[in-house]
């Protein structure tokens, strides 16, 4: 039995065909064994956020089968809180993590110092610093008992994985007992880093091949690092973080709870306005949200619920503004000592709170004054609201009790008037009282002029 042959032209196109597909598949192929490394960057201070940020980097790491996740940082320091959640993380990954303080004239100081000798690579780029991480009380000066424990409780816990990776456990242990900082350069010679690149290309490079110790289920381990051509991937962080980020800025919470507060205190000012009392707290509910990320001082709180508290009660009562001044008073210093920062970069700026407080002093001074002017004035309504304005007649006014009640416009109301005088339509005229009659309001009325004589006939014309 014959095989039908295959028409030349059909074998032509299958050649095309896997032509075209030998390049993607060698593509695939180089795809598939390149390795790859993950990277966040973190370029603020340590808090919750940042804590978050690195747990999912370290999640999504795990789930691409990384061959390391690449942290680029420069930060000033933070909570010790985060920083220990965060050491924690990064030694129990199981992907390596390559912790790079960069670019130049990055630091990794204080709380950064920590996460940098917990990294299996420490890296730091040419021109760089870290070191500085004696703990701080921001509530006081601690006596010496108090000192002590905080410092041996933070070395105690640099030792606990410094020495595991292979670093010098005293000199790390000098920068928390003595503050001692660091230069890149320094920190090599000394022990305290693993190496010293001037861009992250270059650092993976160097890393290929390289043996590291791993701490893994508290077991030390060595590994070898496969790095060679590997591609490097970022994790951007998500809406949710960056908001977050930007509402664990102290000044921005700030910011928020102080306007918030004034928005609220103009709508009791200006009842029925309802966008400033709304947007007012939402303001409020987001400064209280961020505050909650933040070490806060309690006394600095009460001081706060004293301000508002004092600034309802100068609605309340005529106190001529002495109320308002104290609780001015108290908002300051609630601002200043708000947060209980253990660095500077993470306090209140007093240029912001001071800032605040004269503007909300300022906007608080001219509500007062309006509102003793309000309470001088007498209120009247109806009637006794329009004694004194000029209308118009828009019919005859009679005489009262002579006729029929005339109208009048006036204020753009029409009202029934009265006069001692008949006044005729369209004449100007003045409201000069009021007074009931059958449950009725009757305006008084005088004409606004001297109202002009009817002309006399003439005497000896034509008969």
């Amino acid at each position: 039995m014959r095989i039908p042959s295959i028409p030349l032209f059909l074998r032509c196109i299958g050649l095309v065909s896997l032509a075209a597909a030998l390049p993607l598949l060698a593509q695939s192929s180089a795809d598939s064994a390149q390795p790859l490394v993950d990277k966040i960057e973190i370029r603020d201070t340590i808090q919750p956020i940042s804590a978050g940020l690195l747990e999912r980097a370290i999640d999504a790491a795990n789930r691409d089968h990384a061959a390391a996740l690449l942290v680029d940082i420069d930060t000033p320091g933070g909570l010790l809180d985060s920083t220990r959640q965060m050491v924690g993380a990064i030694l129990a990954s199981r992907v390596p993590v390559i912790l790079y303080v960069a670019p130049a004239g990055a630091r990794a100081a204080s709380a950064g110092f920590f996460l940098l000798e917990s990294a299996d690579i420490a890296a730091m780029a040419p021109e760089t610093n870290t070191g500085a991480a004696h703990p701080v009380l921001a509530s006081g000066t601690p006596d010496d008992t108090m000192k002590m424990k905080m410092e041996n409780d933070a070395a105690a816990f640099l030792r606990s994985y410094a020495g595991r990776r292979g670093r010098n456990v005293q000199l790390a242990e000098s920068a928390v007992r003595e503050s001692k900082s660091f230069s890149a350069d320094e920190a090599l010679d000394q022990h305290l880093i693993d190496i010293v690149s001037s861009s992250e290309t270059q650092l993976i490079a160097s890393l290929d091949g390289r043996a590291i110790t791993r701490l893994n289920g508290g077991q030390a381990a060595t590994q070898t690092l496969h790095l060679r051509n590997a591609r490097i991937a970022a994790i951007q962080p998500t809406v949710r973080e960056q908001v977050l980020g930007r509402l664990a800025n102290p000044n921005i919470a700030l910011l928020l709870l102080v306007g918030g507060a004034l928005l609220i205190y103009l709508e009791f000012n200006v009842p029925g306005t309802i966008v400033p009392g709304a947007l007012g707290t939402v303001m409020v509910l987001l400064a209280i949200f961020a505050l909650d990320l933040l070490p806060i001082r309690h006394t600095a709180v009460l001081l706060l619920l004293a301000a508002a508290a004092l600034m309802l009660l100068e609605l309340k009562f005529a106190s001529h503004g002495v109320l308002a001044l104290a609780g001015i008073a108290c908002l300051a210093f609630g601002t200043l000592t708000l947060i209980d920062a253990p660095i500077p970069e993470m306090a209140v700026q007093p240029i912001i709170a001071i800032s605040l407080c004269l503007a909300f002093g300022i906007i608080t001074f001219f509500l007062v004054r309006l509102a003793v002017k309000a309470r001088r004035q007498k209120a009247f309504t109806g009637p006794a609201a329009l004694v004194g304005f000029s209308g118009t007649a828009m019919e005859p006014i009679s005489i009262k009790n002579s006729g029929p009640i005339g109208r009048i416009l006036v204020q753009g109301e029409i009202w029934q008037a009265t006069a001692n005088a008949p006044i005729p339509e369209q004449a100007a005229v003045r409201v000069t009282g009021f007074h009931h009659d059958s449950n009725l309001d009757i305006l008084e009325v005088q004409p606004e002029t001297q109202i002009p004589l009817a002309p006399a006939p003439a005497v000896g014309g034509p008969s």
